[in-house]
């Protein structure tokens, strides 16, 4: 059985690979097929552009393709940058672009007030295009005033979970892949997975 991890991003990736390993069957990602199709992520919400990047993923490879759009939401700033989070900064974003933009935003507000989520929605759907599981996790944290630490990707360097007072940037993998939004939302997608008898 092969599941396809619906995600070019190599971190992300790998990432998805470690919290699903239990499922048992061959992960691979869009960087494993020749001529995956670009997705346009037209989408309102983390759970459409899931479904939008599943369904039609799976259709284009004939196979079973997990997506999932996950992003960040800041309270100060009315939830942005949320859907937008990959490309907050345009349509050259990189991480660094993107967390600047971000700083600046954000500029003084106290520290009290930059109270933020991370969203991850994850999308299963068969190789017909229909949507078999999904599921959806949060971490909540705050905006640091500036990055810290070197690990992850993304937002992770400004993001901090407050009660271990570290950014996921500081933090590591192994405290990640229990405490992040993915990793929430693969365990509540885990138990859905088994039930799928076709799927094994």
């Amino acid at each position: 059985m092969v599941l396809v991890l619906g995600t070019g991003n190599r971190k992300k990736g790998l990432e998805l690979i470690e919290l699903l390993a239990a499922v048992g069957a061959e992960l691979r990602t869009l960087a494993d097929f020749a001529e995956p199709i670009e997705v346009v992520e037209s989408g309102d919400t983390f759970a459409e552009n899931a479904a939008l990047k599943a369904v039609e993923q799976a259709r284009h490879l004939g196979q079973w393709v997990l997506a999932e759009d996950s992003g960040l939401m800041v309270d100060a700033l009315e939830g942005r940058p949320g859907v937008y989070s990959a490309r907050y900064s345009g349509p050259d974003a990189t991480d660094a672009s993107n967390n600047e933009l971000l700083l600046k935003e954000l500029g003084e507000t106290p520290i009290a007030r930059r109270t933020a989520r991370y969203v991850c929605h994850m999308t299963l759907s068969d190789p017909e295009g229909t949507i078999r599981a999904e599921s959806e996790g949060y971490c909540r944290g705050r905006i640091l005033t500036e990055p810290r630490g070197t690990g992850g990707f993304g937002y992770d360097p400004l993001f901090e979970v407050v009660e271990y007072h570290r950014s996921f940037g500081e933090l590591g993998p192994v405290a990640k892949a229990c405490l992040s939004h993915r990793a929430r939302a693969a365990r509540r997608l885990l138990p859905q997975l088994f039930r799928l008898d076709d799927l094994g």
